[in-house]
């Protein structure tokens, strides 16, 4: 995801929210620095996929080969048989199609740009889903966070400039950076979907929904292009399913042993694995630009965390239910 991703949605966990253990910090920080890694290991692995795969068809393997892990972690549970029993089957029909939107992108995105600048970008769908929880669910955002919104959409021009400027929209580059503002565009709408959701569903529910929904509407750009792995490419794509179901339970049970607050900060250290990955996997080195907005958009970011933290305004429902915005 870069991603998001997109990034990268659901209720309480596959657990009860009585059943949390938030003694262990920084067991709880450990299994989201891990997720944030091994999702970006799965970003990578799209990045090299698309070289060759269409992006429906990797969106297919992203969702169906990435249900497999949390099948088997809810079977383990003995939850199975609970896990699609919704209320609001409509609800997860609209989410899907905004977060299959936001991951279609954000795979484009990866395709024609480096990781790190994708990566950066994508930072921007938590600053915007602040203004649609403004507009769309009624909340309340003062001062200090229009402030904090601000600030990181500077960065955000900072990082898009340098592939904007002189180019048009046939530019690979401008292309790419249109591409992933898009993506975190349908993020941050993704987001709010998954905060209204999670009022009513549980956080396996709105997984396994969107995963499910998601491998069917990709299964309607079959006709455009899909192609024949070889055995390299099959594993590949099997591979980016199987991270992306891995990173996120480990995403989910972070929040078993520690509050949102404190663990959302550590959502960033993505962009430290992008950098590591991008240099060493394909020799991506960042601009200036690049590294200043990141910067500003992370800042930013992050204030926004602390913000709702002394608002007491509660997200772990909806972070458990929702993959980083790159994923």
């Amino acid at each position: 995801m870069p991603p998001a991703s997109l990034a990268r949605t659901k209720n309480a966990p596959v657990t009860s929210a009585s059943d949390l253990n938030r003694t262990s910090p920084l067991v709880g920080i450990l299994l989201k620095v891990t997720s944030a890694l091994i999702f970006t290991g799965m970003i990578a692995l799209v990045k090299i996929a698309s070289e060759r795969i269409p992006i429906g068809e990797i969106l297919f393997a992203r969702n169906f080969f990435g249900m497999i892990p949390v099948l088997v972690m809810i079977a383990f549970r003995g939850e199975l048989g609970a896990a699609f029993a919704t209320r609001r089957p409509l609800g997860h029909v609209g989410r899907a199609i905004v977060g299959a939107s936001a991951m279609a992108l954000w795979f484009s995105a990866l395709a024609r740009i480096p990781l790190p600048d994708a990566t950066a970008i994508s930072f921007s769908a938590p600053l915007m889903t602040v203004f649609l929880a403004w507009l769309l669910l009624g909340e309340a955002v003062r001062i200090y966070r229009w402030s904090a919104v601000f600030i990181g959409f500077c960065g955000i021009m900072v990082i898009l400039s340098p592939h904007l400027s002189g180019s048009d929209f046939g530019d690979q580059a401008a292309s790419g950076a249109i591409f992933a503002f898009a993506a975190a565009c349908f993020m941050s709408l993704a987001s709010v979907f998954v905060r209204n959701l999670t009022s009513t569903e549980r956080t396996a529910t709105i997984v396994l929904w969107f995963s499910a929904l998601t491998s069917l509407f990709s299964l309607l750009t079959l006709p455009f292009g899909w192609v024949v792995p070889d055995a390299g490419d099959a594993l590949v794509l099997v591979m980016i399913g199987l991270l992306g179901g891995i990173g996120q339970i480990l995403l989910t049970q972070s929040y078993r042993y520690a509050e949102a607050s404190t663990i959302a900060p550590f959502e960033y250290t993505t962009m430290l694995w992008a950098l590591l990955v991008g240099w060493l996997l394909f020799e991506e080195v960042p601009t200036v630009e690049v590294l200043l907005g990141a910067a500003i958009v992370i800042s930013a970011g992050i204030f926004v965390i602390f913000r709702e933290r002394r608002l007491g305004l509660d997200r772990s429902k909806a972070q458990k239910a929702s993959s980083p915005s790159r994923a």
